[in-house]
């Protein structure tokens, strides 16, 4: 089983020491490209900073920002769940796991990255602005241009729980495989609506009741199985290699 979380926009700047290392990161075939985006990211932000606001999506508000991308690779990195900050991360809290937990975090958790394609929760990162919507000179959209290293990296049979946003969602999935993607709704005398912002809540909740968990899901009944051992209201929906699971929150 893999848990496919979302990055985050929100990343904590490590403090100073020794920078990324690409050959260390998770799935190393990936490296020339995560070099490539590295450079590229680096013109485009000492560049025109009106051109590269735009390419990243940015506002002129947030011009300094651009200063993160300047030179990723020699910045100082910190472990990834140190780095990223974003609501998913904060309630999954990765730092607070049992050791047992850490350990099939380890093994099973990767954040997508439009930088990195995926990292580990261990993986040493600089902090970095580069969302999955960006369009970067002679790059273009960044979920295609992962996708074919993703696809001979990543195993094409696994059992995917993707707590992903959509953009990143985009970038990859098994192709024979089963995923679960992971909604959140809340219901108020028999009216359901879908949660929104908060999703990101959940999603790390779930993560979290999967890593606690020492079962092991081999389908998607053994994760819906798992979070609704743990207390949560659940609804499994699917067939095939496509299935949903709700969580269904008090309104």
């Amino acid at each position: 089983m893999l848990l496919l979380l979302a990055p985050s926009e929100g990343k904590a700047v490590p403090p100073p020491g020794p920078p990324v290392d690409l050959a260390a990161l998770a799935y190393p075939p990936l490296a020339e490209r995560r070099a490539e985006l590295c450079a590229a990211l680096a013109r485009l932000v000492r560049g025109p900073r009106g051109k590269a606001l735009t390419a990243l999506g940015l506002s002129a508000g947030q011009v300094a920002l651009l200063d993160l991308d300047r030179d990723l690779l020699a910045a100082p990195a910190a472990p990834a769940l140190d780095v990223y900050t974003g609501v998913l991360h904060q309630h999954l809290d990765a730092a607070s796991l049992t050791p047992a937990a850490r350990r099939r975090a380890a093994e099973r958790v990767l954040v997508a990255s439009a930088l990195w394609g995926v990292v580990r929760l261990e993986d040493r990162i600089p902090a970095y602005r580069l969302a999955i919507g960006a369009r970067l000179p002679r790059i273009g959209g960044l979920a295609a241009w992962w996708r074919p290293a993703l696809t001979e990296a990543l195993p094409a049979d696994a059992l995917v729980v993707d707590l992903r946003s959509q953009g990143y969602a985009a970038m990859w999935r098994p192709a024979e495989g089963a995923v679960v993607e992971v909604r959140a709704f809340t219901e108020r005398a028999g009216t359901r609506k879908v949660v929104t912002h908060m999703a990101k809540a959940t999603r790390g909740e779930v993560a979290r009741l999967l890593l606690a968990s020492r079962a092991t899901p081999r389908d998607p009944q053994g994760v819906a199985a798992v979070v609704e051992r743990a207390g949560r209201r659940v609804e499994l929906s699917g067939a095939g290699r496509s299935w949903t699971l709700d969580v269904i929150l008090a309104g």
